[in-house]
């Protein structure tokens, strides 16, 4: 693979993006990344999963240079596919950990708050779903999963002002679940992909749905709908001139 290499040691797979110097989230690396996660739930050697980035960066988010130049059609088939994965990891059969090494940003935020459990490196890097700065909306699914984190309150006020979080103010508020040194992340999150490799792996999947299936059940009926308004927002003239005039990525 390009972007996403995976590593096995003793039944921990930690995978992780490396994509410049953002880790920008396009169709390769989408595409790259939901193959890699179904054949490690196919995979009996495989007992939990780690997801991280490289640098600074967990992800930036979507790759918005290179999407200012799809069509609408394309764009849709692109938003399809991650918003699929992001379901699929909600609903991943096997114990998931995001680490995150930095920025955590946008799309990475959405990825991230649909794994088990969120580590992240305190300092300069933040964690948000901030579309709302640049005239964009969100998906069913990752507002359905902030609600599912945060509360309602709580996810209104993240969602209506796009605050950009650091570690310490993401953790008092739910985000994420531990905050680690740079030096310490990878470690920490081991310990606690290994705590959840220990359990029974089929009482886990029976208990991760009961938990969640029924927000992923309204997930897929309603995403669909939701992609489309998104895409209606993203193309119109006031939010196409905020895309074209900053270097952003969502």
């Amino acid at each position: 693979m390009q972007y996403v290499n995976s590593i096995n040691d003793q039944g921990i797979v930690t995978v992780r993006l490396s994509r410049g110097k953002v880790n920008a989230l396009n169709e390769t690396v989408i595409d790259e990344m939901a193959g890699c996660l179904k054949e490690l739930a196919g995979d009996a050697g495989a007992k939990a999963v780690i997801i991280t980035g490289t640098g600074k960066f967990f992800t930036f988010g979507f790759d918005i240079p290179e999407f200012l130049g799809y069509p609408k059609e394309s764009f849709i088939r692109y938003l399809t596919k991650f918003t699929d994965l992001c379901t699929y990891l909600f609903l991943y059969p096997k114990p998931v950990v995001a680490a995150l090494n930095g920025h955590t940003i946008a799309g990475g935020c959405m990825l991230a708050i649909a794994c088990d459990y969120r580590i992240m490196v305190p300092g300069k890097a933040k964690i948000s779903l901030n579309e709302i700065n640049f005239g964009s909306s969100l998906f069913w699914g990752s507002v359905a999963m902030m609600k599912l984190l945060l509360g309602q309150r709580t996810a209104e006020r993240a969602l209506y002002t796009g605050t950009m979080y650091s570690a310490e103010e993401a953790y008092r508020i739910g985000l994420i679940d531990q905050i680690s040194s740079e030096v310490d992340l990878e470690g920490e999150a081991k310990k606690i992909a290994s705590q959840y490799a220990e359990k029974d792996a089929a009482a886990f999947k029976s208990i991760k749905k009961l938990l969640r299936g029924t927000v992923a059940e309204e997930i897929m009926k309603r995403e669909r709908e939701a992609i489309l308004e998104f895409v209606d927002i993203w193309y119109s003239e006031s939010t196409w001139k905020n895309l074209q005039g900053k270097n952003i990525h969502s």
